[in-house]
């Protein structure tokens, strides 16, 4: 393990090293792209101890400036998390590679053959904070596909970022792949974000991963399309005719599995004719995992009598909390849940538990999510758990991507128009 940090990087000249991988990959053949997939999850198993002495680094760092013990956990640390890194790596090279496919075909009346073929979209550009699983992620989702990316990590995770990207540039250079088709800005200087942000004639897409700030930034002053997502007002609604034994099961793994992710449930709705049956075990079941509830009035009335329950604040149902934090909310309809959930929601991920089929279709039609669930914890939302191998992030956009972005959201199509010599009329 090596330290390389420096103060100084070349934006101009990563970008062209970028765009001129980008080309090398897209000669390479899917045998050779799995191929080196599988490399690469073999050296991360054998380099495990590597990666966790750096991940260790920025784990001590993070306890040294007092980060949530909660997000350290789930943001930053790798340990319990390498075998399905890896597994998930194996998974990808698994999977049919998108580039090249066909997506329709047609003859003109002229005699044209039109083709509408998959093609990688070139360089990516990747800004992202905390999760240093995210760079293997996305760099192994971009060689499936054959695109070149310039990843930008936090510096909470710099020694971990710096650690996997050797590991994978080795893997590149030993398969005759290009080296620089991963690039990782080894700064922690912020002038290099809104640098690479402006790297048009390089950078193909910008894939910002983290809070409402960076997609912000990334938005206001990106030249480059931008996909964003990943922020997470993630709702469950507990419906009238909901099995209320089978729904705190699924409710406590939404909320306490993995507190400080995206698709975790910040809000829990309730109907009015089950709300105080089902907010008493809420509030013990999930209490009992260290939860703090925030209660609307309503809600309040019912279980405010609890240590752990206080009263809702104004901004609270427009909150991702990233720890321990439940809002709760009583409804007296579906309507009401639904008009809920399209005023604080952030179109991520929104759930009802019903055993009315009806309820379910309406929620399902009407919630404006990038996935919307019936009877099932929200925690699915995710590119291994939904059998893509991994994801590049989840986007809650409506342009090219939504939802868990992976392999075939990360290609472009360009048509192959085939002719006689024809000449238009």
């Amino acid at each position: 393990m090596v330290d390389t940090f420096v103060e100084t990087v070349d934006m101009v000249q990563m970008g062209k090293q970028a765009k001129e991988a980008a080309f090398t990959l897209a000669q390479k053949s899917t045998a050779e792209k799995n191929q080196v997939l599988l490399a690469i999850a073999d050296a991360l198993e054998a380099n495990t101890p590597s990666i966790l002495e750096a991940n260790q680094k920025d784990l001590d760092l993070a306890a040294e400036n007092g980060v949530d013990p909660i997000w350290i956990r789930d943001r930053i640390a790798l340990e319990r998390r390498m075998t399905g890194i890896i597994a998930d790596v194996r998974k990808v090279a698994e999977l049919s590679d998108p580039v090249g496919d066909v997506i329709s075909e047609s003859t003109l009346d002229n005699g044209l053959l039109l083709t509408k073929r998959r093609t990688p979209l070139g360089v990516l550009g990747t800004i992202y904070e905390s999760r240093p699983n995210v760079t293997v992620d996305i760099s192994t989702l971009a060689l499936k596909t054959s695109n070149a990316v310039i990843l930008r990590g936090g510096s909470d995770v710099l020694n971990s970022n710096m650690e996997l990207t050797r590991i994978l540039q080795e893997v590149l250079e030993v398969h005759g792949f290009p080296v620089n088709a991963i690039q990782y800005i080894n700064s922690t200087d912020r002038k290099y974000v809104s640098e690479m942000l402006r790297l048009y004639d390089y950078i193909d897409m910008i894939i910002p991963r983290g809070g409402n700030g960076l997609h912000t930034f990334c938005r206001e002053n990106s030249s480059i399309p931008v996909i964003t997502g990943g922020i997470g007002v993630c709702h469950i609604y507990v419906d009238a005719t909901a099995n209320l034994d089978k729904t705190l099961p699924v409710l406590n793994n939404a909320k306490t599995q993995r507190p400080a992710v995206c698709n975790s449930m910040e809000t829990l709705l309730v109907h009015d004719s089950v709300a105080s049956e089902i907010l008493p075990k809420v509030v013990y079941v999930l209490g009992a995992e260290g939860v703090e509830f925030h209660a609307e009035p309503r809600a309040y009335d019912i279980v405010g009598d609890n240590d752990n329950v206080l009263v809702a604040g104004d901004d609270d149902f427009d909150t991702e909390w990233y720890n321990l934090t439940l809002n709760l909310k009583i409804v007296d309809s579906l309507d009401e849940a639904i008009d809920h959930i399209g005023t604080h929601g952030t179109q991520h991920s929104d759930s009802i538990l019903t055993e009315t089929p009806e309820h379910a279709e309406k929620f399902l039609n009407e919630v404006d999510s990038a996935a919307v669930y019936w009877n099932a914890s929200t925690r699915f939302t995710d590119g291994s758990a939904m059998g893509m191998g991994a994801e590049v992030a989840i986007s809650t956009q409506k342009l090219h991507a939504r939802g868990p972005m992976a392999l075939e959201e990360l290609t472009t199509y360009k048509w192959l128009i085939k002719g006689d010599y024809t000449s238009r009329d």
